[in-house]
Order: structure tokens, then C-alpha cells, then sequence
């Protein structure tokens, strides 16, 4: 198979989302005065609803992040409350698709942890989470929601494992052990049945969560790949990477052959890394480099040219990066088909970039917002697990979405001490989390060492006796026997 060049010559072919602009929020609608995490982990340190934004903070002492209701946009209070349970730098944090008072945070202190925010947002610092999930045995770097059902989280740390925690028990009930290094990204399909890595080893990954079974890797030498995300229900995936010359490349793959992309396109010279957002409603792909001001844009299509370059959205403002509001949350009076939360860390600021099509009619446009996943939940934690497979429950954005009624998220009771995964105790090596711990365990090591010093010497001298018994006997002659 020859891997296709994409021509960024203009190809004149009707697309509704020819004339895509961005547009930046009003001063009144950004977010300033924030202290946003300095921390150099290349993951977007921010995450949206159509309630709550969510940013990790710069913090000493452990890890700490602020949740913000979105209408509260403007300067915020030096003294604003935080959620700062971690003992460490959070690295990830994603709220869930299903509950939008329920976010997931992970730290370098090797935990997961699930909060309950309350409504109308923070009143005051919040330490205690609902769910405090250990298992990972190094720091945990990333975190994705299953798309479909309601209690399934999937996290991967430097452990180089991804464990899938079961919400509804509170514990880990898969471990996939495949990697070979650290996880840089994962991304599902759109009914949560299929995996994708993308992992410091430079292979790419379709894995069956629930068996852990590697369905298709991918090891091409000309595309290193760095991040994954799979394009809806047309069984492509995209990657974004370096190529050989250290050029930033995309790539197109077939889900089912991995041996070679479709479609390789060097996009240019720079070295932050490309961010991919896809757009499964409008088959719109946003390119967003981490460091850049700019965001570029794409339609992906089935048949040959298959990316198809839209427009470029200029700043001059770099991105640390980026949150995305979720379709629920869009303006679609003002044709809003994307939102970005964009992070500008120099000025502690955080501004909303709307994708808009330009429409002259004030009527809802049923073309650009199909049916979309809603908030409904299509399946349980069990039921997935069971092996049950369900495309996500869709709703129409028209007249503004109302959801029909609010779930609860129920924490489960936990009093078990052990966590066995594939036959290995998750819970027996976990790091100390406070001082006192580690001191405890410092003088515990310190008992174990001096026991086993002693144990040894013991040993050298049995072993030095019955050397010398056995050279005794060999010196006496079978005569004198």
C-alpha cells in the first residue's frame, strides 16, 4: 500500500463548513486573573461543561485545581476556593460526560480521585473526594471517561499499565499490560468497545479494553506518533507526530491495518506538540499546537482527498491548552458548532474561541447539528463489563437542550484493604502519602534491611563450616575410613 501525500493546493468542493471562522469571547466573557500550573506534562491542565470550567493551578505543597460555574466569567479572587486534595501535581482532570457535577482528577501521587462539586460551584476549599482510587504504582498522567456507560474510568501512569475502575465498587477490575513505555494518550470509538494508544514506544494501538487484547499496532518508522484519536463510526483513526526530518505530521490510518497510514501530511517546522480535536457531528478535525496561537482546521471525508485543509484561526496568544465545551453547551442560535477554553498562561487568562458558520437565517440549522450524544448514560458499568456494547444515547439540540432529569452519582462504601488485578495485589506497594508515612515506612525499611544483614552473615558463616566439613572429608582416605 503507497502512503497518499496530501496536496495543500485548494481543491474547489462544496462544503458547508468552507467558511468556518473563530471567534475570540468578549473581555467580559474570558476568565482572568487565574494562576494557572506552570507544570511542563503535555496534557491540556483544563476541562469544560456547560456548567463548570475546571483548571489546575499553580500550587505549593500538592496539587491543586479551581472548578468555576461558566456564567462566572470575569476576574477572579486571589483567595477563590480550590479543590487541593492531591499530595502532588495533578497532571489530568476530565469531568463525567454523564454527571456534570462529577470530575476526575490524577496526580504524581500515584491516586485517581472522583469529586462531587456542588452546585452553583465552590464556597469553600474542598479536601475530601468522593472516591480515592489507588492501584497505579507510579504517577498517573492521563484519565478518559467511557463514552457510553456511566461508571467506567480508565487511567494510565508510568507505571506503563491502564487500569479500569469500576465506579459502582470503587475498584479496579481490569488491568492492560501491554505497553512498554509511558501512555501518552488514549481515545475511544464511539460506543466505547475499542481502545486506542498512542505510547513513548512509537507504537500506536487498538486494544480491546475489556480482554486487553492488542487487535492491531502499529510500528511505522516514518511517523512518530505522540497522540490518537479515533474519527467517530468511520473506522479511521488519526494521529498527530513527528515525521523523520522532525516536521509535525498527521496521519490517517485504517482502524483494521495499521501497517501503513492512508495519508501522511507534514503540516510544519515547529516543535510544540499538535493537539487533535475531532468533531464526529460535522466530520471537522482542529489541529492545535501546544505553544502556537493558531488552530487549524479540516474536513475529513471517505473518499479521496480524505483531509480536506478549511482555514486557520490566528492568534498571538500561545496556548497551554485547551478545553472543550460539549455540544449541549453551544450557542446554536449563534450556528456555534465548537468552543474552545483556551489557556494563556502568561496572562493568566482563559478565553473562549467559538467555531462559527456563517448563517444569514436565524432559524435552527438542522444540517450542521445532526443528533448527538447526550447526557444520558446507555449502559451501566456492569452491563459493560458484561460484554454489552451500545452506541451512545442521542438527542437533538433544537429548541435548547433541557435534560430530562438529573442522575445521582452514588459513591460506593469501601472497607476492602486488598485490590487483586490479573493476580497482583495493586494495594501492596502504594506509596507513602504523608510524612508521617513515609517515616513509618522509612524505619520500617531501615528494621527489614538490618534483619536481613544479619540474616545473611548468619548464612555466610553455616555456609564457611560446611565448606570446611566438606574438605575434611574429602581429605580423609577411603583407607582410614
Amino acid at each position: 500500500m503507497t502512503v497518499t501525500k496530501m496536496s495543500w493546493r485548494p481543491t474547489y468542493r462544496s462544503s458547508k463548513f468552507r467558511n468556518v471562522y473563530g471567534k475570540v469571547g468578549n473581555r467580559e466573557h474570558c476568565f482572568d486573573g487565574i494562576p494557572i500550573t506552570k507544570n511542563v506534562h503535555d496534557n491540556h491542565f483544563c476541562a469544560v461543561n456547560s456548567k463548570f470550567l475546571a483548571v489546575v493551578t499553580e500550587s505549593s505543597g500538592g496539587g491543586s485545581f479551581i472548578v468555576i460555574p461558566v456564567p462566572q466569567s470575569g476576574r477572579l479572587d486571589s483567595h477563590y476556593p480550590k479543590v487541593c486534595g492531591h499530595q502532588g501535581n495533578v497532571l489530568d482532570i476530565k469531568w463525567n460526560p454523564f454527571f456534570e457535577n462529577i470530575v476526575a482528577s490524577c496526580s504524581e501521587d500515584t491516586s485517581v480521585r472522583v469529586w462531587e462539586i456542588p452546585e452553583g460551584g465552590l464556597r469553600h476549599n474542598m479536601t475530601e473526594a468522593v472516591l480515592e482510587l489507588y492501584g497505579h504504582s507510579r504517577r498517573v498522567g492521563v484519565i478518559e471517561w467511557h463514552p457510553t456507560s456511566s461508571g467506567i474510568l480508565f487511567s494510565a501512569g508510568y507505571d506503563y499499565k491502564i487500569l479500569i475502575w469500576n465506579l459502582e465498587i470503587g475498584e479496579p477490575v481490569k488491568m492492560i499490560d501491554c505497553h512498554t513505555d509511558v501512555i501518552l494518550s488514549m481515545s475511544f470509538n464511539t460506543d466505547g468497545s475499542l481502545l486506542a494508544t498512542s505510547c513513548k514506544d512509537k507504537k500506536l494501538r487498538v486494544i480491546e479494553p475489556r480482554s486487553g487484547t492488542v487487535l492491531q499496532q502499529a510500528s511505522y518508522k516514518n511517523h512518530r506518533v505522540n497522540r490518537v484519536v479515533f474519527l467517530g463510526n468511520m473506522k479511521r483513526l488519526l494521529t498527530t507526530g513527528v515525521s523523520r526530518w522532525n516536521t509535525r505530521q498527521i496521519a490517517l490510518w485504517d482502524q483494521e491495518d495499521l501497517s501503513m497510514p492512508i495519508v501522511e501530511e507534514d503540516i510544519d517546522g515547529l516543535s510544540g506538540l499538535l493537539f487533535p480535536f475531532y468533531d464526529a457531528d460535522t466530520h471537522m478535525l482542529y489541529l492545535a499546537g501546544k505553544g502556537d496561537g493558531n488552530i487549524r482546521y479540516f474536513e475529513i471525508t471517505t473518499e479521496k482527498p480524505y483531509l480536506q485543509y478549511l482555514m486557520e484561526f490566528r492568534s498571538p496568544a500561545p496556548q497551554k491548552g485547551l478545553g472543550v465545551m460539549p455540544k449541549h453547551g453551544l450557542n446554536v442560535g449563534a450556528c456555534e458548532v465548537y468552543r474552545f477554553y483556551k489557556l494563556v498562561t502568561l496572562k493568566g487568562l482563559i478565553e473562549p474561541i467559538s467555531m462559527i458558520v456563517p448563517r444569514r437565517s436565524d432559524t435552527y440549522q438542522e444540517d450542521i447539528y445532526p443528533m448527538t450524544a447526550g447526557t444520558e448514560p446507555a449502559l451501566s458499568a456492569s452491563e459493560w463489563l458484561s460484554g454489552i456494547n451500545r452506541d451512545p444515547v442521542l438527542i437533538s439540540l433544537k429548541e435548547g437542550y433541557q435534560r430530562p432529569h438529573q442522575l445521582v452519582f452514588k459513591a460506593p462504601v469501601k472497607e476492602k484493604k486488598s485490590v487483586v488485578v490479573n493476580g497482583i495485589d495493586l494495594l501492596e506497594n502504594i506509596p507513602p502519602r504523608t510524612e508521617n508515612e513515609l517515616l513509618r515506612v522509612f524505619f520500617r525499611q531501615q528494621d527489614e534491611l538490618r534483619r536481613l544483614k544479619e540474616e545473611l552473615t548468619t548464612k555466610d558463616v553455616r555456609i564457611r563450616q560446611l565448606e570446611l566439613e566438606l574438605n575434611n572429608l574429602k581429605n580423609v582416605s577411603p583407607n582410614n575410613v
